[in-house]
């Protein structure tokens, strides 16, 4: 389209001097004039030429001012008229004059088809000696008959030429949109990759956090739970006590720990909560946290029981784990107290123990979150959007509490 256009254009910048020279020859040759009328018909048909491509050709397609485009009209008009005067044959020429009218206001347009029309019929007529008489009334319907016929068609080309200009501002904007659509699909594209590698990124970092969580919980309890047992048997036996009793629990605590370190690789549940609802975990982990330490622990269920999301029960049952075996390291407390209790949108998990306590702005181990079982167990709770508080103080004992949304399992109710 856009070749088509410029051959167009070329074609329109030349026809005035094909038109202009085409006719002056004519003129020239089928009349045989004097000089001094071949010289004026030459002058004025140079003049035109000249008006012409000041005005048009020189300025390559680019529009006119509306006082300039009057103007420039204005003198097409006076030099087309005295052509005719010279010879009527130059009335072919107020065709170039009717296809310049475009240069004008679009309020201008239909008028300067009057004077133009005008000019034609009396080229048409025999130019400006033949009209006398009657032929006044020739001109005028012949006038007309241009005014009527001319006028349509200009109309017509000039709404034509006003809806392609319209749809080629509407091609314009839309490849603009698609220029900019594309831009955004690469930079979007960018982001993706750019997004997709942050998910890559952050799902090491959590995977990495979980198998550390897991790994405490697991493996680091088990072996230090291995490691208390084996040297209680070999207490044990320099006094002649059960010794075997110790060996057995360290080999089954092995065994426990074993299975639960497989258990985390492949991100299952506890075996504690594939085997019983998280109540009865609880309480058979408090049982077997009780023997192995000789301290009495209580586990208390309060509420209604219902089944939670996997995931809610099984960060309850490891913060409990947790909890329990700080206890043992750190509080050598005589008694323990686990409570779980369910209460509308929240479950909640509570250990308390009557041990030596410790002040919690003064954390164990030096860190910010008092340890890495604590600051594990914050982890592990705000993973599932609850909370984890403790409370303690030196010599009064110490309470972790868990509250994590009571997220039903899959088909249950809340």
């Amino acid at each position: 389209m856009d070749a088509f256009e410029r051959r167009e254009n070329r074609i329109l910048l030349a026809s005035p001097y094909v038109v202009v020279g085409a006719t002056t020859a004519i003129a020239l040759l089928n009349e045989h004039p004097s000089a001094g009328r071949a010289a004026a018909t030459l002058g004025a048909a140079a003049a035109l030429l000249a008006w012409v491509a000041g005005f048009v050709t020189l300025r390559r397609g680019r529009p006119l001012p509306g006082p300039a485009a009057y103007a420039f009209i204005g003198g097409v008009l006076a030099l087309l008229g005295v052509l005719i005067t010279l010879d009527p044959m130059f009335g072919f020429v107020s065709i170039l004059a009717y296809s310049h009218l475009q240069v004008l206001p679009p309020r201008g347009r239909l008028p300067g088809v009057v004077p133009v029309a005008a000019l034609a019929a009396l080229s048409q007529v025999g130019g400006p000696g033949s009209v006398h008489g009657t032929v006044w009334a020739v001109y005028a319907a012949v006038f007309a008959v241009n005014v009527a016929l001319a006028g349509s068609l200009c109309y017509f080309l000039w709404r034509g030429d006003e809806e392609s200009q319209r749809r080629r501002a509407v091609i314009e904007e839309l490849a603009e949109a698609n220029a900019r659509l594309e831009e955004m699909m690469r930079e979007n594209a960018g982001l993706h990759a750019q997004l997709l590698v942050q998910a890559r990124e952050a799902g090491v970092h959590d995977e990495r956090q979980r198998m550390a969580g897991e790994i405490h919980d697991t493996i680091a309890q088990g072996l230090a739970g291995v490691v208390t047992q084996l040297q209680a048997a070999r207490q044990a036996h320099g006094r002649g006590g059960d010794w075997l009793r110790h060996l057995d629990l360290a080999q089954e605590m092995a065994r426990g720990g074993l299975a639960e370190a497989r258990r985390s690789v492949h991100a299952l549940r506890p075996a504690a909560l594939e085997e019983a609802a998280l109540p009865d975990a609880l309480a058979g982990v408090t049982a077997r946290w009780s023997e192995l330490h000789r301290v009495p622990a209580e586990m208390t269920t309060t509420g209604t029981v219902r089944a939670m999301h996997p995931e809610v029960e099984g960060t309850l049952l490891r913060t409990a784990q947790e909890a329990l075996a700080n206890v043992a390291k750190h509080a050598g407390a005589s008694r323990v107290a686990v409570t779980l209790s369910y209460m509308g949108d929240q479950v909640t998990l509570d250990v308390r123990d009557d041990g030596a306590g410790f002040a919690p702005d003064r954390p164990r181990g030096g860190s910010e979150s008092g340890g890495y079982g604590l600051a594990a167990m914050r982890r592990r709770v705000a993973r599932v959007a609850g909370t984890l508080a403790v409370e303690s103080e030196p010599g009064a004992g110490t309470a972790v509490s868990a509250s994590v949304p009571a997220v039903p399992a899959a088909g249950g109710g809340a």
